[in-house]
């Protein structure tokens, strides 16, 4: 039987998110686990394009508006389930590539079980957000449950 003493639930804030969610909570209700909700922000951003060129400044606070913004969003996604406040919940942010963020995270965190959804958002993050799940459920070096 697996011993869940660690959850983490990578979302990037749509329906397929809330249903791993849910279904992350009450798992880590039952087993009072630990539940690390994580967003991404995708590393795609360029400083430059063509021929124009943010400066480092407005990179910078650009980043940080992003950041703060996926916070607020976390704690938003978080309010929708009155059951998160009878888990001890640590909302996080990392930058980088959303599979290999969710890995390093999977390994600091020494995480038993990693819930995620099986598709994103629409359109082509629809797309990349399903390439993502299954390069989780390849690499990860822990249980994966994807939440249909």
């Amino acid at each position: 039987m697996l011993t869940v003493k660690s959850i983490l639930v990578p979302t990037d804030f749509s329906e397929h998110s809330d249903k791993a969610l849910k279904q992350a909570l009450d798992i880590a209700k039952q087993n009072k686990a630990k539940l690390y909700l994580l967003h991404v922000i995708h590393e795609a951003m360029h400083q430059c394009a063509t021929d124009y060129c943010f400066s480092d400044e407005l990179m910078r606070q650009m980043e940080s508006g992003m950041a703060s913004a996926a916070q607020q969003s976390l704690q938003q996604q978080l309010a929708k389930f009155p059951e998160a406040k009878e888990v001890d919940v640590v909302p996080e942010v990392r930058r980088g590539f959303p599979s290999d963020e969710i890995l390093k995270e999977q390994q600091e965190k020494k995480i038993d079980l990693i819930v995620i959804g099986p598709l994103g958002r629409t359109g082509i993050t629809r797309f990349l957000i399903g390439s993502v799940t299954k390069n989780v459920v390849k690499e990860a070096k822990c249980s994966v449950l994807v939440a249909k």
